[in-house]
């Protein structure tokens, strides 16, 4: 399909480092691009809803997003999550990212629920940029849902044509999408990666979601691509226990700073308030949980694989 011409396979969504004192730490920001470079992910997501963008001052926003576009350097795009109360301050955000030279914006909704405001909204914004626009479709976190109407008429127009939809029960929702847009859509899951597998099947672009583990989402992408749909199967049923655990609500975004952290990417593992805290006994439970699966929680790789098979190049999912 077209859209994959762009973008296509795992763009994770990474969290922004802080010091000790709270204040951004741009040197991990630069350590975190290239291990997501690393990984073999297509892209990487600064600045989203688990980036902890809406605890960020204007200017901490613009010194994590021109640090993540300087470091990556070409060799991966950037998206650059776009949140506001308003309009105008979305416009804000995305000529921002364009004039710092990201690739890509998925754009979160505004108030109120109403069709009529929301394409209004996505219209203008995706007028004030030249970059490519995701609909970023979340209820749980926005309080608005974006009809498939909506979000197909926008990407037949090739106004937004690209989606993160997160919004349960996500594969019925996200095949409805696909037939409307009479599949000039590029869907990205997301959601941990809970039903990424499932997704591929139903003729997703990829994920862009926030799992410390980016490795083992390229895997999965790359297996089912390749047509080892077994393979593919194998290793997301082996980590369904880690990304069940990674994505507890409220705490998700403390469990990736403490696998960064451990890997050596972040100086540390602290979190913007409001944030609740995550005791000892749940960071074990949560490296329990890694080894279980076979991982180690220091280190990329495999301890025990699913698969022998080596992991095949990566590629377009479909299309």
């Amino acid at each position: 399909m077209p859209h994959h011409d762009a973008f296509w396979g795992v763009h994770p969504i990474v969290p922004t480092p802080f010091h000790e004192d709270g204040s951004v730490d741009l040197d991990s920001v630069r350590r975190l691009v290239d291990a997501t470079i690393a990984s073999q992910a297509q892209g990487i997501a600064v600045l989203g809803f688990m980036g902890e963008s809406h605890k960020l001052m204007g200017a901490e926003r613009r010194a994590v997003l021109k640090t993540a576009v300087d470091q990556a350097a070409g060799r991966i795009p950037v998206w650059v999550g776009v949140r506001g109360l308003g309009t105008a301050a979305c416009v804000e955000q995305v000529q921002e990212a364009e004039e710092l030279g990201a690739g890509a914006v998925f754009v979160a909704p505004i108030a109120p629920q109403s069709d009529v405001a929301l394409e209004h909204h996505y219209r203008t914004v995706a007028a004030a940029t030249t970059l490519p626009m995701a609909l970023h479709d979340y209820p749980d976190s926005f309080g608005i849902t974006l009809s498939v109407d909506l979000i197909a008429r926008l990407a037949r127009e090739g106004v937004a044509p690209y989606v993160k939809a997160e919004d349960p029960p996500v594969i019925a929702k996200q095949r409805k999408v696909l037939e409307a847009a009479d599949g000039k859509v590029g869907i990205f899951g997301g959601l941990g990666g809970a039903w990424l597998y499932e997704e591929l099947e139903a003729g997703a672009a990829g994920v862009m979601t926030g799992l410390a583990f980016p490795e083992l989402l390229v895997e999965i992408v790359a297996r089912f691509a390749s047509g080892d749909r077994a393979g593919a199967a194998k290793v997301f049923d082996r980590v369904l226990p880690l990304i069940r655990y990674e994505f507890q609500p409220g705490i998700g975004v403390a469990l990736r700073k403490h696998v960064f952290r451990r890997r050596g990417i972040f100086a540390t593992e602290f979190v913007r308030r409001p944030a609740p805290a995550v005791d000892a006994a749940t960071l074990a439970g949560f490296e329990a949980v890694v080894e279980r699966c076979g991982l180690r929680i220091d280190t990329p790789g495999w301890v025990d694989p699913p698969v022998a098979s080596p992991v095949p190049a990566p590629r377009p999912p479909r299309g």
